[in-house]
């Protein structure tokens, strides 16, 4: 990206997309498990996850791994904080938002699991519960395409 780029006023979409980029193609690990970020716009996040043996956790029951469930989880609370943080942020430049964006972690989470994670294929959710100047609470959901609650969980993100 040249410097005039970089120095482009970016709108609340464009800062979305850019992100959602990042997140498919530049993250190792979520292209390691094979997450898809199938939805990331003002009206929500959506991850699809396929099976694959190598998200098993259990060889016997051949479910999902329970960390694999949390990072999913994660990774699409992740996303709707950042999408909610930019909905709200003043226009910035791609190097702004770049320095911005460095700053948000996960604080906290807390996930819940409901069911064994059986499935083709497992879809995770969020939505924001509370946002404020610093963080958001995030409440996510992960099913599979039949339907049932695999896992729900709720996270704290640092989005100042």
């Amino acid at each position: 990206m040249s410097s005039k780029e970089s120095d482009t006023i970016l709108s609340p979409d464009e800062l979305a997309n850019y992100v959602a980029d990042v997140f498919r193609e530049h993250m190792p690990f979520n292209r390691l498990i094979g997450m898809q970020v199938s939805q990331f716009n003002q009206q929500g996040v959506e991850i699809r996850l396929p099976w694959h043996d190598g998200l098993m956790g259990n060889p016997i029951q051949k479910i999902l791994h329970g960390g694999v469930t949390a990072a999913v989880l994660d990774t699409v609370g992740g996303l709707m904080a950042i999408i909610e943080a930019v909905r709200h942020m003043p226009q910035v430049t791609l190097d702004e938002f770049k320095k911005r964006i460095s700053r948000m972690s996960t604080i906290d989470m807390r996930v819940d699991y409901l069911l064994p994670g059986k499935g083709d294929e497992f879809i995770a959710t969020a939505r924001v519960i509370r946002k404020g100047a610093r963080v958001a609470v995030c409440r996510m959901e992960l099913h599979n395409t039949d339907g049932d609650h695999i896992a729900f969980g709720t996270a704290t993100y640092m989005i100042s």
